[in-house]
């Protein structure tokens, strides 16, 4: 009989029993339609393992994880290069995540799965919000005569919850039209008391880590310079902690990319404060 003890093989703090669980973190292991550098397919996996090197107490957020009920399931099974498939796996696990009367953390992959996540939570929740943190403004139709990519994935959620229903933050590269559909649906927030008017609405938190600077977050598949440092963000989202999320997720982090494995380190961390107000 083996006696062990066994390192853990889910993210530090998660509870073995998804019955208790409010919340199911859900790995999504998928980078097929990166526009640039591939990996972000490995983030699951790698959060996990560098989570053991974090405390679960957040001083953010005065709060420890090890006291919010969280089921980590594991990495969902992706047919690879299948992205309308994969999108199916992840809405159908998502229905049933909100139909046992709980919250999705996911965790990417490339962004085009939020697409997936939100398609499955508009069934419950009509009056549905996002707000994006991001870099990038993802609003194309298509990309390269594709309209399934992670560059035109709040295109695609817009025409579900509707331009007035998103807020995106952080944002710093797009194009020209990408740009003037912000101005025009005016969806660029520059102050956290823009977000107040979704307040009373229940609001998806969806983060790609490249909104933080790539100086302090190298390991992503499209980095942009000059973005928000770690401290920004976290006050960013202190504004909107009392709000009624009701499901978030964390993207396009590439944990290969980045050898000194700062940026997984920095993804656990945001993970933590996450879950410390989900």
């Amino acid at each position: 009989m083996l006696k062990g003890p066994f390192l853990e093989k889910n993210f530090i703090g998660a509870t073995t029993n998804y019955d208790e669980a409010e919340i199911v973190l859900i790995g999504m292991p998928y980078d097929c339609t990166c526009s640039n550098r591939p990996g972000t397919r490995f983030a699951p996996q790698q959060v996990r393992v560098e989570s053991v090197g974090i405390e679960t107490y957040s001083p953010y957020f005065d709060f420890d994880i090890a006291n919010k009920p969280f089921f980590d399931a594991g990495d969902l099974e992706f047919p690879f290069g299948n992205a309308e498939k994969t999108l199916k796996i992840i809405e159908e696990n998502t229905d049933c995540i909100y139909n046992d009367g709980k919250k999705i953390l996911g965790i990417g992959g490339e962004h085009l799965l939020t697409l997936a996540e939100i398609k499955s939570i508009r069934k419950k929740y009509k009056d549905l919000a996002v707000i994006q943190f991001d870099a990038h403004t993802d609003l194309r139709e298509e990309y390269l005569g594709e309209k399934l990519t992670h560059s035109g994935v709040m295109y695609r959620i817009a025409k579900i919850v509707g331009y007035d229903s998103i807020a995106q933050i952080g944002i710093r590269s797009g194009q020209k039209e990408e740009f003037d559909f912000m101005n025009k649906y005016h969806t660029l927030v520059k102050s956290p008391l823009e977000l107040d008017k979704f307040k009373n609405r229940p609001v998806f938190l969806t983060i790609d880590v490249d909104v933080l600077d790539p100086s302090l977050m190298p390991g992503t598949g499209t980095p942009e310079a000059g973005g928000m440092t770690y401290i920004e963000l976290i006050n960013m989202l202190k504004c909107i902690k009392d709000f009624n999320i009701i499901g978030a997720d964390i993207m396009e982090l590439a944990p290969d990319i980045d050898p000194t494995k700062v940026s997984t380190a920095t993804a656990c961390k945001l993970i933590r404060e996450v879950l410390s107000f989900l």
